[in-house]
């Protein structure tokens, strides 16, 4: 991938994350929906969450939803930049697979 352009991989947790917002969503739910998602193999606890929203808010791959109702809990969800992070790391991990695969005979 291209360093040179700023593109650093994604934790799982983020790739996650990132994931979930293509509809808002509040923290907590956020943390429902990966366990779910992953069938309880990844649970981000509340400050790796946390702290990863608000990187992710400073880069500009989210964003603060529009409220029109409850204001009790903030929600978010992911920017067209999110969008295109997300899909450069698909590209990694495909790229990452497909060269596991034929390195090692095709699995199956």
């Amino acid at each position: 991938m291209a360093e040179d352009q700023g593109y650093v991989a994604l934790t799982e947790g983020v790739y996650y994350i990132l994931l979930a917002l293509h509809s808002p969503l509040h923290g907590y739910g956020i943390m429902q929906w990966v366990r779910e998602v992953t069938n309880e193999r990844v649970n981000l606890a509340p400050g790796t969450l946390y702290g990863a929203l608000n990187n992710l808010l400073e880069r500009g791959w989210i964003r603060a939803a529009d409220h029109s109702g409850d204001k009790t809990r903030k929600e978010y969800c992911i920017t067209q930049e999110g969008k295109q992070a997300l899909m450069e790391e698909i590209r990694r991990l495909e790229e990452l697979v497909q060269n596991g695969r034929r390195i090692m005979g095709g699995m199956n």
